[in-house]
């Protein structure tokens, strides 16, 4: 945290100290909490009915009203669900909300999988340790945050991580459905050509997250799960008109979305749900002159409150040894001067 943010720090005791309404403010898994959290940018400690919030003045008192409003709703309701905690945390006023910093270095980070030594996820088979400095921080802001991009060259981890982050949410019950998405075809989803029903036509553009799920989990626990619609994998085309509560969505090849698609798959997020796209700007495959809805969503969305961007590069490549090279010799044939690539071209044909 910036030491240069004043933190602040107040006591609330909520009463009559009623465990069943405790319970039912915080929610499962302490969700209700961890959306206050998110939303308002503090930490909330809770034990019993006292509770201890810090962050910025104005979004410490925020919270607690918050807390005592939604305490208050339990007066005469066994449940809150997200929704509830969603549409209060709307009403706020909007000079409330304009005064909370929201920079992601200035405040206490709610997500206690966020550690200061390196985050590792927990998963059945084992640990998933990210790499290097920018892989932990890509999966700390995909913890810390409700929409995350992971943009970079093949071989960065983008994908893996993402898939690894939703199991470990998973197995930990803080979510309830993992769905994988990609656009089934690079240049409009034209599946009409390939042989096969539509499960056939579109299972090798998903074959990369199918092959993340079967190392985490293995194969007869991932059947079973895509059985259950606890895992779908869909091409992007299915996300239209849906709206998605409680689960980690992970929109891969996101290069290779138009504009419209972007918008239309950003707009699916539903309550207690994260969201990742990855994908590869330099690695588009759309019609000449189609606009990346990717490239287009990191000009639109850069400074947007709590929408987190990870920028990979060649160094982070964690395959073999020659594709960070390869990488790194076309990232430097892009980058000569339009004069002496065309030149160079010009010799290469003769």
């Amino acid at each position: 945290m910036n030491t240069q943010t004043a933190v602040a720090r107040r006591q609330l005791t909520l009463e009559p100290n009623d465990p069943r309404r405790l319970s039912a403010l915080s929610g499962q898994f302490h969700e209700h909490l961890k959306l206050i959290e998110q939303r308002l940018n503090v930490a909330i400690h809770g034990r019993g009915n006292h509770f201890r919030i810090e962050g910025a003045a104005v979004a410490v008192n925020a919270a607690a009203s918050v807390l005592e409003m939604l305490y208050a709703e339990t007066r005469d309701r066994d449940h809150l669900d997200a929704e509830t905690v969603h549409l209060l945390l709307s009403t706020l006023d909007d000079s409330v909300l304009d005064g909370i910093v929201s920079d992601d270095h200035d405040l206490l980070a709610p997500v206690s999988d966020v550690d200061p030594a390196g985050v590792t996820l927990h998963i059945r088979r084992g640990a998933v340790k990210p790499r290097g400095e920018n892989q932990q921080r890509y999966v700390e802001n995909i913890l810390a945050h409700d929409i995350s991009f992971g943009v970079g060259p093949a071989g960065t981890g983008k994908t893996y991580l993402a898939v690894a982050a939703a199991v470990h949410l998973l197995e930990k019950d803080e979510i309830r459905r993992i769905l994988l998405v990609r656009p089934a075809v690079e240049a409009g989803e034209k599946l009409g050509f390939l042989p096969g029903d539509l499960s056939e036509k579109i299972n090798p553009y998903l074959r990369p997250l199918y092959d993340a799920l079967y190392e985490m989990l293995g194969f007869e626990r991932v059947s079973k799960l895509i059985e259950k619609q606890v895992i779908e994998v869909a091409p992007l085309a299915y996300m239209r008109g849906r709206t998605l509560n409680n689960a980690f969505i992970i929109l891969d090849e996101g290069q290779n979305t138009t504009r419209e698609q972007m918008k239309m798959f950003l707009t699916r997020l539903g309550f207690g749900s994260k969201a990742v796209i990855t994908g590869d700007i330099t690695q588009v495959d759309l019609p000449k002159g189609q606009e990346s809805g990717l490239a287009h969503a990191l000009r639109v969305l850069h400074d947007v409150k709590g929408i987190h961007i990870t920028r990979f590069t060649s160094r982070d490549v964690v395959r073999h040894r020659l594709v960070q090279v390869i990488v790194e010799a076309y990232e430097a044939w892009d980058a000569r001067p339009a004069r002496t690539a065309k030149a160079a071209g010009t010799d290469e044909q003769a």
